[in-house]
């Protein structure tokens, strides 16, 4: 502020902290969560020069009419807030995609948002729909905006675990899925095509969860992201789809994924109105609209022709193929998985005396790769320990040069 000195102004005097800053600011409900693991590993790939096989986003970009779609409506002078519930072209692509793929009936009015990725569109359910000591069944390993999204609503998550069975396909137990519900159960996250393990789940799994929801009168919400990315002749079925499903099912989904886009973080939420409402309600006082240029872009890449989805499935299950193979040559116990991004290891034969986080924050050194720890998906560590996540969303020569980068150092 100014000052006076003998009847002059004088210009202001530089402040100086005398006091310190405020201790404890950080909100309990995010106690113990930190930094998340992706930024601390692809920190470490840009210090060493490492191979960055840790966060899932293609080396590629997306098709060229979504991205010249993108560059004409920014020249059209789409740059400024849109509607609320997301731009009228791209709502109306969403439901048709949902119809296209899946059968299901979307009015685009009332029951579709866009958001700011499925990130968003996760956080906005949970802030709209749990109160303080609700609690909601996840499946662990699950990804890690899960549970502080959850937390920020004040309420629990209570795990159901997901285990490799003898032929390698993670399964959970249906009797423990049962178990965990309680008075306080208000809703179900799941998550098919499953990060990290890349699991879809099957008919008879996504009927158990179903008859769990009717019996308890649960929500589901489901991220469906790698809804496209399903590999080895394998379909993903929305659980949104089966009988008396749709009225209790928020289904969160994106573009990133499937049109190499994302850092654009296009997604959506569709759903029977009273959830779209509910979820949304919270969504407006978060980012409110986003990304007004991209939308009307990704309205373009959900109409594109069945060739491009099925180029897409196929060229990223040849990349599936080349990593799984050769991590199984360095000596890695490998999960072949039937859909996403990530192929997921137990490091035992080659590191016996290393838990996850140590091995991945020493394999840049070691091998000149980077890869993520999955006990960061856990809400028991320990659980996790053993397993390590790579992607596989790049193109074949680095995945080829990281392959002969970890024989050299383990096979």
């Amino acid at each position: 502020m100014w000052h006076r000195v003998a009847g002059r102004r004088e210009r202001p005097i530089p402040y100086t902290a005398t006091v310190a800053a405020p201790t404890d600011v950080l909100t309990d409900k995010l106690a113990g969560f930190g930094t998340t693991i992706f930024a601390e590993m692809s920190a470490l790939a840009v210090e060493t020069g490492a191979i960055n096989l840790g966060q899932g986003f293609p080396d590629t970009d997306g098709p060229v009419e979504v991205l010249d779609a993108a560059v004409d409506a920014i020249r059209s002078g789409v740059n400024q807030y849109g509607p609320g519930l997301g731009h009228p072209e791209l709502r109306q692509a969403i439901a048709e995609h949902q119809h296209r793929w899946f059968g299901l009936d979307i009015d685009p009015d009332t029951e579709v948002v866009v958001t700011a990725g499925a990130t968003e569109a996760l956080a906005a359910a949970m802030l709209g729909m749990l109160d303080a000591g609700d609690e909601v069944i996840v499946f662990e390993p699950m990804y890690d905006s899960y549970q502080a999204g959850i937390a920020l609503a004040a309420a629990s998550p209570v795990p159901v675990l997901l285990q490799p069975d003898a032929d390698g396909v993670w399964r959970f137990d249906a009797d423990g899925l049962r178990a965990a519900v309680t008075e306080r159960t208000k809703l179900i996250l799941l998550n098919t095509p499953h990060n990290p393990t890349g699991k879809v789940f099957d008919r008879d799994e996504l009927d158990t969860i179903a008859s769990v929801a009717i019996e308890h009168d649960l929500i589901v919400v489901t991220d469906e992201v790698y809804e496209h990315l399903v590999f080895d002749g394998s379909a993903h079925v929305p659980i949104a789809t089966l009988p008396d499903m749709f009225e209790r099912t928020l289904t969160i989904s994106s573009g990133g994924k499937t049109f190499h886009t994302t850092g654009w973080k296009i997604g959506w939420m569709t759903g029977p109105n009273e959830l779209v409402t509910a979820a949304r309600m919270a969504k407006q006082y978060l980012t409110f609209v986003n990304g007004a240029p991209f939308q009307p872009a990704t309205a373009v890449g959900l109409r594109l022709g069945d060739d491009y989805f099925t180029g897409l499935r196929d060229n990223l299950q040849t990349a599936r193929d080349h990593l799984t193979d050769g991590l199984g040559r360095a000596g890695f116990t490998t999960y072949r998985p039937a859909a996403g991004y990530f192929v997921t290891v137990d490091i035992t034969p080659v590191a016996p005396d290393l838990d996850g986080m140590t091995f991945c924050r020493e394999l840049p050194q070691r091998a000149g790769v980077v890869a993520v720890p999955e006990s960061a998906f856990y809400m028991h560590p320990e659980n996790g320990d053993r397993f390590v996540r790579f992607a596989f969303c790049k193109q074949l020569p680095i995945i080829d040069a990281a392959v002969d980068q970890l024989v050299e150092a383990f096979g």
